[in-house]
């Protein structure tokens, strides 16, 4: 059985990445790119699904882990009765190949160690071929199965039942190196890596991207954290960030709300594109404007709300019959559906993005700018347009207050574009049609009997979501409609003082079951405290959700508040994002406080 989900630590090279537990198993990897097939899946299922565990003979949980100082280089140590290991696991950097190294090292006394692999291609679908090579000095082992292939060089394996086992003991001092490296099964391996080298070379990497980190002032070990996980979840090659390195991590234990999250969402592209440029990241913020320009080039009526890490927009959704799922959570899908839905939002969240760029000093193109006047022309053309709204609702399209306000923002920047940057457009029709969404708005979206704006036109429901109405300057932070809009949030949202996205028992995402407080929507409320007034709630609730990230500071989609657990895939992109921004906002506020 898998370990619980806050039991995992990524390592990574920013291409793929690896989710290792406390026991010193890796049981997630897919090779060479975030989205390719697994060969690791122990976490979708149990050890028959693919595994590689590196610990002490017996051994359960480790005794303690940590990052090197802002690395990705994990450092796992057990204590046992005869002596001290360390274990440290990374994804080398930069050096061309697919790798994945393991290093043991004796601390003190002598320990037994066991490591165990159990590989299976394409999510456990494909047995390999297995067959020793090398030397009896330099033993290897070279693993096949269709277009994927592994050559594994370290200490001697041996197999058994459909696995291969190595034992050996480290004394004091001494060290012991086994590294996996893919390769297309049609080529020869690449050669072995000078691991001192390329554990000096990553090392230096990483710490020289986070030096560049322009910290809040508030909550900054958590921020520079969260920063280098968006870096990590960013393919180096192409610029597409996942919003997670995992598929089908389940919302809700046992249900079948599992979805394969290793694609490029427009949201988390925009947002990241902010984030990076207000804490100093020029260089990547400049990478993803491009990145996100190239995705959504071509006929506007063909812009879809995520791609794949170089711009693929065909991600046919399938079931993986040879999954079981996590702890028996089915099914486990591979592809999202989701990227043929139509969400209004996003056309918002691309320009909001694309104006802090302006405001931050990217300079325009023409190319961008004819990009932007070809959005917002199709969005006039399209203005009824029902939607599935952010949360991709599979129920009935409707027409949701979030995604109305969104549109309004897209329009809201055009027309800010025109008349700060002084670029050319139809600012007066642009002005027209942003009059008339905030009319609307206000009519249809607003409760003005219960004093809230609601989910979508027709309902009195409230959603998290509209939390973002006062981040993108529809109404301000403290206007009384906000206010009520809080207020019926916290009163029918809340499960034990965290938020959900919405009521799932109100029908409207077509789906069965539940899910758990859905954490960027908590990081949203954090912001919303901070600048409304509210600092001391907000600096409550900000401790309570940076106190549930992991022992190694990650935080996963969701936090079931009554086991206390991660649940969702993980590490979410876009909590993340949310708790730099919710730090930021804190920051701000206190320099208002003490500037007041």
């Amino acid at each position: 059985m898998p370990e619980p989900l806050e039991n995992y630590a990524l390592i990574g090279d920013c291409r793929s990445a690896a989710l290792v537990g406390r026991t010193g198993s890796i049981d997630w990897l897919c090779m060479p790119r975030f989205d390719s097939a697994s060969l690791f899946a122990r976490i979708l299922g149990d050890e028959t699904h693919g595994h590689w565990s590196l610990n002490p003979v017996g051994a359960g949980e480790c005794t303690s882990r940590q990052y090197e100082e802002d690395t990705f280089i994990l450092i796992t140590r057990w204590v046992t009765e005869s002596g001290e290991v360390e274990v440290i696991d990374s994804m080398p950097h930069g050096d061309g190949a697919a790798d994945v190294a393991r290093r043991v090292v004796g601390i003190s006394g002598e320990v037994v160690m066991e490591e165990v692999l159990r590989i299976r291609f394409d999510y456990a679908d494909a047995m390999p071929w297995v067959r020793q090579t090398g030397t009896e000095e330099e033993p290897e082992l070279v693993a096949i199965a269709g277009p994927d292939a592994v050559i594994v060089r370290g200490p001697h394996f041996q197999s058994i039942d459909h696995a291969h086992r190595a034992e050996f003991t480290v004394r004091e001092g001494e060290t012991v190196d086994t590294v996996l490296t893919w390769f297309p099964s049609h080529k020869t391996p690449y050669p072995p890596l000078d691991l001192d080298q390329q554990l000096a070379d990553t090392r230096a990497w990483w710490q020289r991207w986070a030096r560049a980190c322009r910290e809040p002032g508030a909550y900054d070990a958590e921020v520079r954290r969260s920063l280098l996980v968006l870096r990590a979840l960013t393919h180096e090659t192409t610029g597409g960030i996942v919003a997670a390195p995992t598929t089908s991590l389940p919302e809700d234990m046992g249900g079948s709300r599992n979805w394969d999250y290793r694609y490029v969402w427009l949201r988390d592209a925009a947002l990241t594109l902010e984030a990076l440029m207000l804490h100093g990241y020029e260089r990547e913020a400049h990478e993803w404007r491009d990145w996100l320009l190239r995705a959504i080039a071509g006929d506007p009526e063909d812009v879809q709300i995520m791609y794949g890490l170089s711009g693929e927009r065909n991600l046919h959704e399938r079931e993986v019959p040879s999954l079981p799922g996590y702890r028996g959570s089915a099914p486990v899908r591979i592809g999202n559906g989701a990227y043929t839905q139509f969400q209004g939002d996003i056309f918002g969240e691309v320009m909001i993005a694309l104006e802090d760029a302006r405001d931050l000093g990217v300079a325009e193109d023409g190319f961008s700018w004819s990009l932007q006047v070809a959005l917002l022309e199709h969005i006039s053309q399209n203005l009824d347009r029902e939607d599935n709204g952010i949360w991709e609702i599979r129920g009935p399209h409707q027409r949701f207050t979030h995604s109305r306000a969104m549109i309004w923002a897209a329009f809201d920047r055009g027309i800010t574009a025109v008349h700060t940057h002084g670029l050319r457009g139809p600012v007066e029709r642009w002005e027209l049609v942003r009059a008339q969404l905030g009319d609307e708005i206000e009519r249809l979206g607003f409760d003005s009997e219960r004093g809230h704006y609601v989910q979508h036109y027709g309902t009195t429901e409230v959603d998290a979501s509209l939390l973002q109405l006062a981040q993108i300057g529809y109404v301000a932070y403290d206007d009384p409609r906000m206010l009520g809009t809080v207020a019926e949030i916290e009163r029918t949202l809340l499960r034990d003082g965290l938020p959900l996205r919405y009521r799932t028992e109100s029908g409207v995402d077509g789906l069965e079951g539940n899910e758990h407080p859905f954490l960027t929507c908590a990081f949203w409320l954090v912001e919303q405290y901070a600048r409304s007034g509210r600092l001391d709630d907000a600096v409550v609730l900000m401790d309570r959700l940076v106190g549930l990230t992991n022992d190694v500071g990650l935080l996963s989609e969701e936090y079931d508040t009554v086991n206390e657990c991660h649940m969702g895939n993980t590490p979410q992109a876009l909590s993340h994002l949310s708790l730099v921004r919710a730090a930021d906002s804190i920051a701000f506020a206190r320099q208002e406080a003490v500037s007041a």
